[in-house]
């Protein structure tokens, strides 16, 4: 059985998904969350000084929606042919989109210009890009893609939770329940749900 260690910092984010799909496909893997303090020496080891990253028996793998597009491949969760695989990458690039947006925002450094985006994204954004990705979750049965559980469900559900900071949208669960509906479909899986409980309580 292949050695699987997964490295990402002690937080959601961008990880979780990752962390997700391990889980599901009851892989022996180990979970390594390098903190703040140790990633400076972590970094240079990595192949693009930045995490996730996957090592299986010794080789590399990087990027966090590469990793969930394998990892969805290896347990069953990719579509049928190129048009179902092509239809799940569309829609993960577009939940990725709104989260690139919400990144412009929460990492401004100028505290008066992440003001002023926020309230401008607020009102000119965020609106049109959450209400098409709800009304893609309702189209498709309340998942992200092709009417069922696909690795792009695990990718919505894993970050979730930072996309809600990174909006300043504590109320996204109110404001489309259909959201949070998927988070926990995802969250329920027997297999996730025992990764979910036992590993470290993190907010994003």
């Amino acid at each position: 059985m292949p050695q699987t260690e997964f490295y990402y910092f002690p937080i959601k984010a961008l990880g979780e998904p990752i962390r997700l799909l391990l889980a599901y496909g009851g892989e022996d893997w180990k979970d390594n969350r390098v903190t703040p303090e140790d990633w400076p020496n972590f970094k240079p080891k990595t192949p693009f000084g930045q995490m996730p990253v996957m090592v299986v028996d010794g080789k590399q793998y990087a990027q966090s929606i590469p990793l969930s597009r394998y990892l969805g491949r290896k347990h069953g969760l990719a579509g049928s042919n190129i048009d179902e695989d092509f239809l799940i990458d569309q829609n993960v690039e577009f939940v990725n989109d709104i989260r690139a947006k919400a990144a412009q925002v929460q990492y401004e450094p100028d505290e008066a210009l992440k003001a002023k985006k926020h309230e401008d994204f607020s009102k000119n954004v965020y609106p049109g890009m959450l209400a098409k990705l709800d009304q893609i979750l309702k189209e498709n049965n309340g998942h992200l893609a092709l009417g069922k559980l696909t690795w792009g469900d695990f990718v919505f559900a894993g970050i979730y939770a930072y996309l809600k900071v990174m909006l300043q949208a504590p109320d996204l669960d109110e404001r489309f329940p259909a959201f949070k509906k998927l988070e926990q479909t995802v969250y329920s899986l027997p297999k996730v749900k025992a990764y979910a409980d036992a590993a470290p309580k993190t907010d994003h």
